[in-house]
């Protein structure tokens, strides 16, 4: 009988030289770089560089005024972002400017595509958040460094040094991750020979699940609804009584804690510091982790669930005081690059993705 692997767990579908999850060990690898060194030390463009190094003959080895141009050249699509547009969904507002941009043919340079591609979703995001807020979309500066452009662009204002190096620690850890559900499906799309703006958008269609990349704004929820350290015990046991799942606990790779989550909060206690204080949140989310974990570990002793990359993105991105609404088009801000990688991977082996599925429905019925 054919053994059927649910969700594909176990196959084996590609090979990459882009990342390394190892789910039990709890380590995630890109390009030689432990994640949470290169969310240490390396800006948003670094990452892209890393990424796309032998996937375009012409790559600069500065990348930071290309990645400025991109960024303005992205914005001449910010002009379709009328009124109904930007009532929508953040994301799918993004997603609908990001489809505008061409696929890629004999008339556009594939590194030029590529780089608007991993530019355009912070470029469009920015301009729905002020457009939901009755203010003007800002255009880029080229000459400001990626972040701080990303964060500019929203609030009208440039951000603090360690506000922007908080960004990009984020967006540098979310950057890349194996073969998520995301990254397969552009690497799909890429097999059959479709541009790259058609790999991102099948890689930015996967997010409107809420089982990929879907998790951050309710674990401000969680927050919010048990308010002190002393309520969060009490609150935990309530919400796992009721079969409710806790925000930013558990995944489905890893078996111990989730490398990103340590990274994620290096940066936030980086950033709290340079504000000058330990925020108040900050204490009690450490408070609601270890409550949470306890509890986990006592009444699901058979699961491993420890805490992973959403609970601390949470935190991150609330603290640079970005809206839990527009989370998802944040990470995808940092994921394209990826998907960009991913699918020149993918064309590069000319190989169609085609797996083969086994019927179990209803046989022939034979003719009377």
């Amino acid at each position: 009988m054919v053994q059927v692997s649910a969700g594909l767990e176990g196959v084996i579908a590609a090979a990459t030289v882009l990342s390394d999850v190892d789910g039990q060990a709890g380590r995630l690898t890109i390009r030689g770089w432990a994640v949470e060194d290169l969310a240490g030390r390396a800006r948003f463009e670094d990452a892209v560089h890393l990424l796309l190094d032998g996937f375009f003959d012409d790559l600069p080895a500065d990348l930071a005024p290309a990645l400025g141009e991109a960024r303005v050249q992205a914005f001449a699509e910010v002009a379709a972002l009328d009124d109904a547009l930007a009532a929508r969904d953040p994301y799918d507002a993004m997603r609908a400017l990001l489809a505008r941009l061409p696929d890629g043919d004999s008339l556009c340079d594939a590194l030029t595509l590529a780089l608007t591609l991993a530019v355009a979703p912070a470029v469009f995001t920015a301009a729905t958040l002020r457009r939901r807020q009755d203010q003007e979309a800002i255009a880029p500066d080229p000459a400001l460094p990626h972040a701080a452009d990303f964060l500019r662009m929203i609030r009208g204002a440039t951000p603090t040094e360690g506000e922007a190096r908080a960004l990009d620690a984020y967006l540098v850890t979310v950057c890349d991750h194996g073969l998520n559900a995301s990254t397969f499906a552009a690497r799909v799309a890429a097999s059959t020979r479709a541009g790259l703006a058609s790999a991102v958008l099948a890689g930015l269609s996967t997010l409107k699940g809420p089982l990929h990349g879907g998790a951050p704004g309710p674990v401000i929820d969680m927050l919010d609804a048990i308010g002190t350290a002393d309520n969060a015990v009490p609150w935990l046991e309530t919400a796992l009584d009721a079969g409710e799942r806790l925000m930013g606990f558990g995944h489905r790779i890893y078996r111990v804690r989730d490398p990103r989550a340590d990274a994620l909060k290096a940066a936030l206690s980086r950033l709290s510091k340079s504000a000058g204080a330990l925020p108040g949140r900050l204490a009690l989310a450490e408070a609601v982790e270890r409550a949470a974990l306890d509890i986990l570990r006592r009444r699901k002793p058979d699961r491993p669930l420890e805490t992973n990359v959403e609970f601390y993105t949470a935190l991150l991105l609330e603290a640079l005081d970005l809206p839990p609404q527009a989370f998802t088009c944040v990470f995808a801000a940092g994921r394209t690059a990826g998907w960009i990688a991913h699918a020149r991977e993918q064309q590069a082996s000319g190989k169609l993705i085609r797996p083969q599925s086994v019927y179990v429905g209803p046989r022939p019925r034979a003719a009377a």
